[in-house]
């Protein structure tokens, strides 16, 4: 087990790295940042970034046993849904969280395939 002295320097370390490239591109030249390479990065790495962490939240979905991931893909139908008709982040994410949880906590899906 680390010591308190040990867990705070790995939270001090983790906070400065986490600022520090907060900070970066501030302290970058402009022209650095203002070439094809940043704007190609700019405009297609928040898809990227969200499609990872849909795959990573769908990696583990049990697919052959009851539910056979139902209610996951419900909610991720409901998130697109509302984000195509809203455009609301906040919104679509919110919404299809929302509905995952009583479609689990409910246990509808079984309800209804009469498990």
């Amino acid at each position: 087990m680390k010591t308190p002295i040990e867990m705070l320097i790995f939270v001090l370390a983790m906070a400065a790295a986490t600022q520090i490239t907060r900070f970066l591109p501030f302290w970058f030249p402009r022209q650095w940042l203002d070439n094809a390479f940043v704007r190609t990065l700019k405009s297609g790495l928040p898809a990227v970034i969200l499609l990872l962490l849909v795959i990573y939240s769908l990696k583990d979905t049990p697919v052959q046993v009851r539910p056979w991931g139902i209610p996951e893909a419900l909610s991720l139908a409901a998130v697109v849904g509302v984000h195509l008709w809203k455009h609301n982040a906040l919104l679509s994410i919110g919404g299809g969280t929302a509905l995952y949880m009583v479609l689990v906590q409910t246990q509808v899906i079984e309800r209804i395939a009469g498990l």
